[in-house]
């Protein structure tokens, strides 16, 4: 009997020590993974079921956002918790180089994150945990690495932003290695070898408390998979749609190294005591780049990576933690990657009296409280982003406050003001009817950009837009226009890379261009128009020079057809501007515009 006692009261023990353990942490970032991209979030195209499982089994953020569309800046807030014009990181490492087509120069960035920035794994080894880098870090070269930075251990992550190969050997043309990969059996693929180094650390430290960060280098480009699985998806790619096969299988293969990490943690008993954390760095890469087909698509979020729109900004979240978080929960809350440094910072004080804080101000708040199902204070989240991206946006910033989000460019200073609440593909600019709103948080993200030091671009003084080729003819492309009024906009999607919405007459483009002299100019408009929207009467001008043309109904609005409508003059060399303005709107649009093109006559 005694015996029985003795067992008895062991075993209502072992509960109260692992709840009083510090809890392991496990943080998967995924380079540029789409929220769409999992079937959590409503892709029927990719396969997720590891991941899909962990929502299942935890808590699912459908508003969490990057701290920036792209991906270094993103990766030092996730680490610091501070907005990344804190810490002089405001683009990818090193950036794109100015171009004379950009109206305004780059602020410059700093090409690491400061070894003076104290890093959650800095701030985690204070409390005795095991730390671990495995995957891309693309904050720093030699001298700012992530051992640097409080990793124990460091595999695969250098200065650079994509891998060096996806498969063994994992070297570059010049013979450049992969940290910690120098050893691996040929054509062994990326992912799956980071999946089995986090297996590894994860045995060596399975006693002891660890924070794991696990930055895929997937599904970043270039877009390469074991043809195997490629194979497995048997479709048609087609733009506009989820249907690239081999990103499809970046995406399945990352799953799996999710799902292998979670089956050891429950093979060695450790779920029960561990916080898992799983985002992306920035949305999912809805462009082109050099390829033939998009990788993704994130309706019914607008635009991608890049972008300060919903689909370069908001991305998936998911968290897991037995006990602590009710399977199946669901949260609306307003989140950012800030964010992560306090909540990590917060669930991991369980059974510990140290209390480290980080030199300097944070700029997120502990999610912890979601867990427990209570409210969070509402407050606004910012994004500046002062670049020109390789995805084709430009420089500007926003915030979001409440259902409100406001968007304002650099270039012009124009705005957009969207409810997200009933517009989530931000498709219906409010800044006209809400002007008082849109007034209140554009002072309000001044303010903010103040306190945070944020850089500004500055006027390009080599500033030379639209140059003409050899032949002296000059390519308008609607991504190079600036547009005024509320609805008219450039759609850069590839099944569109167009001027379209053009619903309200009175909205008009203008495009900067370049002559090396005098002359008169052919001029021909690649314009489509749906049924029954054709006749607009539409006017071209540069200075006092200006023809009209009618446009002419094409049988659909990405039915473009190229148009001979007349000739305008130029006057002298150097810099002009070309307007279009429609005089008239008899159908539901005015037309959608791919490019206007100005030959020189004989």
């Amino acid at each position: 009997m005694r015996f029985l006692v003795a067992v008895t009261l062991a075993l209502h023990a072992l509960p109260a020590r692992a709840a009083d353990a510090p809890p392991n942490v496990v943080l998967f970032l995924i380079d540029d993974l789409g929220q769409r991209d999992l079937g959590c979030y409503g892709s029927t195209f990719y396969k997720t079921p590891n991941v899909d499982r962990m929502a299942k089994d935890g808590l699912k953020f459908t508003d969490f956002y990057a701290a920036c569309p792209v991906c270094s800046p993103t990766r030092a807030s996730v680490l610091t918790g501070k907005y990344p014009q804190r810490v002089g990181i405001t683009d990818w490492i090193p950036g794109r180089k100015d171009l004379p087509e950009q109206r305004l120069k780059r602020p410059q960035i700093k090409n690491e994150l400061a070894l003076e920035e104290v890093t959650i794994a800095e701030a985690l080894k204070k409390r005795g945990y095991a730390t671990a880098h495995i995957g891309k870090w693309h904050l720093g070269g030699k001298g700012f690495e992530p051992t640097r930075q409080g990793f124990d251990v460091n595999v695969a992550g250098d200065h650079t932003g994509t891998p060096l190969s996806y498969f063994a050997p994992f070297v570059n043309k010049a013979g450049a290695q992969m940290p910690g990969l120098e050893k691996a059996e040929a054509g062994e693929y990326l992912t799956d070898r980071l999946a089995a180094e986090a297996e590894k650390f994860i045995d060596a430290n399975k006693s002891s408390p660890f924070f794991l960060y696990l930055p895929h280098y997937a599904v970043h480009t270039p877009l390469r998979a074991p043809q195997a699985l490629v194979d497995k998806y048997k479709v048609t790619p087609a733009h506009g749609k989820q249907s690239n096969a081999t990103y499809a299988a970046m995406v399945e293969s990352m799953d799996s190294a999710v799902g292998r990490v979670l089956k050891k943690l429950d093979d060695l008993k450790l779920s029960d005591n561990t916080l898992l954390i799983f985002t992306s760095d920035n949305g999912g890469l809805a462009t082109l780049e050099g390829m033939q087909y998009a990788p993704t698509f994130n309706a019914p979020l607008r635009e991608g990576k890049g972008y300060l729109y919903e689909g370069g900004v908001r991305v998936a979240c998911l968290m897991k933690w037995p006990g602590r978080i009710k399977p199946g929960t669901v949260t609306s809350e307003v989140a950012c990657s800030i964010d992560l440094f306090d909540t990590i910072l917060e669930a991991t004080a369980r059974g510990t009296k140290d209390q480290p804080d980080a030199v300097g101000t944070r700029d997120g708040r502990s999610l912890v409280p979601i867990f427990g199902g209570e409210k969070m204070k509402e407050r606004p989240i910012f994004w500046h982003y002062p670049h020109y991206a390789n995805q084709g946006s430009r420089p500007g910033g926003a915030v979001r406050r409440g259902n409100w989000k406001l968007i304002e460019y650099y270039e012009d200073g124009r705005r957009e003001l969207f409810d997200l609440s009933k517009d989530l593909s931000e498709s219906r600019n409010l800044i006209a009817q809400k002007s008082d709103v849109a007034t209140e948080l554009a002072a309000e993200l001044d303010k903010w950009r103040k306190e945070v030091g944020a850089q500004m671009p500055t006027p390009n003084p080599d500033y030379k837009p639209n140059p003409p080729n050899k032949d002296g003819v000059i390519t308008l492309h609607a991504r190079t226009a600036l547009v005024t009024g509320p609805m008219l906009r450039y759609e850069p999607l590839p099944h569109k890379t167009t001027l379209g919405f053009w619903v309200n007459k009175d909205d008009y483009a203008s495009f900067d261009f370049t002559t090396e002299g005098r002359g008169t100019f052919a001029v021909e408009v690649l314009q489509g128009c749906g049924k029954g929207s054709g006749g607009a009467e539409v006017e071209l001008a540069v200075g006092d020079s200006k023809l009209t043309f009618a446009v002419k109904d094409t049988g659909g609005f990405q039915a473009f057809e190229a148009r001979d409508v007349g000739t305008l003059k130029v006057e002298k060399a150097g810099r002009h501007s070309l307007t279009v303005k429609a005089k008239t709107k008899p159908g539901g649009a005015v037309m959608d515009l791919r490019q206007i093109v100005l030959k020189p006559t004989k």
